[in-house]
């Protein structure tokens, strides 16, 4: 294995976070790899379905024996070794994807949102039904409050709260379709318009909804937001600007009013078109696709912390000399400007070793100090 002062890299790296990784004493760059359940299989030589279900106990002896063997070779026990009970569990709701008719199907390899409509008529059908809908009775199932009294009794948790989906664009092309939606800006941009504001308001509805039954008020309630947005790299600025950027701008001014507040993006693909809008959301996070590098972002995004940019198939890989060539790169350009928390431009898929993330801080440890 490569080198690393394994206890100075861990000191450090706790340093390089400070300040959302603009820390003036950050003695090097931060470090945002963590692993992902995923791992376990290929680590450990083991068979299983790295999307697929998992029993409690099973996954809890697989975290442990990963965790021992992460100890060893980067200093860190990575993965959770802690699961919920089954009757710790809150009955799941219904997502937003089903609000606007979709089907959510588990393939086993991921969770696919099947669309309900397809033409512009359908679509304005599909839209009045979304606003006239009793969002709370439709979401929520029926035996909600008595599940959510025996868990607050038993374990004082309370529901989970709504922080985070899938960008509109993504979602609407799942319900209306990818080359539906954009026809549909082109040739009928006030009904696309509307499509966006019922997104916007339904995201709302549903986080209030579940703040008001965790307990919280407008004024008490946990701030912050972020959105999974792949598909955004279809649209171009002009479209993205008429059908997306309205949906973030209006759930960050509820979610994230306060300049501290997170502000987060998500979108694993060519979108480096959208980064000068996107840029006036004044972003406090983003992960990009591995083309989307740190002085792409930079530019437009001076104090947005850059959550990239290395490929995840050049992670996957494992090729030492590619890794240690990709987070030169991404230290070459962040160097003067900070605020970069090497990561993965996207998901750590099975396959990735620890041994990677080792030559990661290796990298950081030899090449990205400032």
């Amino acid at each position: 294995m490569l080198p690393v002062d394994l206890e100075r890299f861990w000191s450090d790296d706790e340093l390089a976070h400070e300040d959302n990784c603009f820390s003036e004493n950050a003695p090097q760059i931060a470090l945002g790899i963590r692993m992902s359940d995923e791992c376990v299989f290929a680590e450990l030589g083991v068979e299983g379905n790295p999307w697929g279900s998992i029993p409690r106990e099973k996954r809890i002896e697989l975290n442990k024996r990963y965790n021992d063997k992460a100890e060893k070779i980067v200093g860190r026990r990575l993965l959770k070794e802690s699961f919920p009970e089954d009757d710790e569990l809150f009955p799941p709701i219904k997502r937003i994807g089903e609000v606007f008719g979709g089907r959510y199907e588990d393939n086993g390899n991921s969770v696919w949102l099947h669309g309900s409509c397809s033409t512009p008529k359908e679509l304005e059908t599909l839209l009045t039904h979304v606003e006239k809908l009793d969002i709370r009775n439709f979401i929520l199932p029926t035996n909600w409050e008595n599940e959510k009294r025996k868990i607050y009794e038993k374990y004082g948790k309370k529901p989970p709260l709504l922080r985070h989906v899938r960008g509109p664009v993504t979602l609407a092309m799942s319900i209306y379709g990818d080359t539906n939606l954009i026809y549909l800006i082109y040739d009928e941009p006030d009904l696309a318009k509307h499509f966006s504001k019922v997104i916007g308001d339904v995201i709302i509805e549903i986080g209030k909804i579940m703040d008001e039954e965790a307990g919280f008020t407008s004024k008490n309630r946990p701030k912050g937001f972020s959105f999974a947005d792949d598909n955004c790299a279809l649209l171009t600025p002009e479209m993205y600007e008429l059908f997306g950027y309205p949906v973030l701008k209006r759930v960050f001014d509820y979610w994230s009013p306060d300049k501290n507040d997170r502000r987060y993006q998500h979108s694993d693909s060519e979108m480096g078109h959208l980064i000068p809008i996107l840029s006036r959301l004044n972003l406090t996070g983003c992960n990009f696709g591995p083309t989307v590098l740190v002085n792409d972002i930079r530019k437009h995004m001076p104090n947005t912390r850059i959550d990239g940019c290395l490929a995840p198939f050049t992670f996957m890989k494992n090729d030492e000399r590619k890794i240690i060539e990709e987070v030169k790169r991404d230290y070459e350009m962040a160097k003067n400007c900070k605020g970069l928390n090497l990561s993965t431009a996207g998901s750590i898929n099975n396959g990735s070793l620890l041994t990677s993330m080792r030559t990661v801080m290796h990298a950081i440890q030899t090449f990205g100090r400032y």
